[in-house]
């Protein structure tokens, strides 16, 4: 059956790529993205022409998860259109990069606001209408640094992943009883095929960045070279989206709580086996097993 998917951050990177997969096989698929008008107006055009060349239902909206008014309005006009939300993918995020003392507090919050209070401005806004449905999925794009190897000069990122990561695990429990299903897709180190360390921000103390550069000459290099040689020849960042597809597709009430796409394997998936598991245990040992998975009331 056609669903109704709202994809954040989708004009580029795993966002893009998800959005025409599944629009591709067939779902009415809204890549939300903020100032389409103008920063984003060519990814607009360029998703317009693909809808049009493939005849699939590939359409854009204007969501900026940094505003809650954005997403209350993005949402609200989505349903005016279609009557409903099926999905919602939580994949809109913001990476930089540079020795972590150098970031001031600020600048990592801005992080967060992006990576985990932005997928909380999207959940007050999608949340009464999939409750009221009684039946919907929340889709979160984590990443393998929440649990596996964390090489340096990447800490604000890797913790405002990891403190999304923990919402999306409190939430699942929370939404069961509503019918709402949780899958987080969790991607490794793709070096390539996304624009997140061409994009991705620096801090501003370049006094602190200089004294780390004395004993870290080149480190960001090194990661970045480092990790690809890690991944096998045929690692590609599309198998995100063959990921995603395969969660929307997959019935509801069976879909998978965790799925790894990590080519690089840096240790996250084998972590995350043994904390998903004492979850599941610690719930049903306290009565509340049923919170495990989405149920009608």
């Amino acid at each position: 059956m056609s669903k109704v998917i709202v994809i954040t951050g989708a004009g580029s990177g795993f966002g893009a790529l998800s959005a025409r997969a599944l629009a591709d096989r067939g779902h009415t698929v809204y890549a939300a993205m903020r100032d389409t008008a103008r920063r984003n107006a060519g990814r607009v055009a360029e998703a317009a022409d693909y809808a049009d060349a493939h005849q699939v239902d590939l359409r854009t909206a204007e969501l900026d998860v940094l505003s809650q008014e954005s997403a209350d309005a993005a949402i609200g006009a989505i349903v005016a259109e279609q009557g409903r939300i099926d999905v919602v993918v939580h994949n809109a995020g913001h990476m930089v990069t540079g020795p972590t003392e150098a970031f001031t507090p600020e600048e990592i919050a801005a992080v967060y606001d992006t990576n985990v209070l932005g997928t909380q401005r999207v959940n007050r806004a999608v949340l009464p209408i999939l409750r009221a449905q009684r039946e919907g999925l929340l889709l979160w794009i984590g990443s393998t640094s929440s649990r596996g190897g964390t090489p340096p000069y990447l800490a604000p990122y890797f913790a405002a992943k990891a403190a999304m990561d923990a919402l999306a695990v409190s939430y699942a429990g929370e939404l069961a009883r509503f019918n709402i299903e949780t899958t987080i897709v969790v991607p490794g180190a793709f070096t390539s095929g996304t624009n997140h360390f061409a994009t991705g921000g620096h801090p501003e103390d370049l006094e602190i960045v200089k004294a780390y550069e004395e004993r870290y000459a080149g480190m960001m290099d090194q990661v970045s070279q480092r990790l690809a040689a890690l991944a096998p020849a045929d690692a590609n960042v599309s198998q995100v989206a063959d990921a995603v597809v395969e969660v929307v597709e997959t019935p509801h009430g069976s879909r998978p709580f965790r799925v790894h796409v990590d080519p690089a394997d840096d240790g996250s998936e084998e972590v995350s086996v043994v904390a998903d598991r004492i979850r599941e245990q610690f719930l049903t040992r306290i009565g509340l097993e049923d919170i495990l998975h989405p149920h009608t009331a």
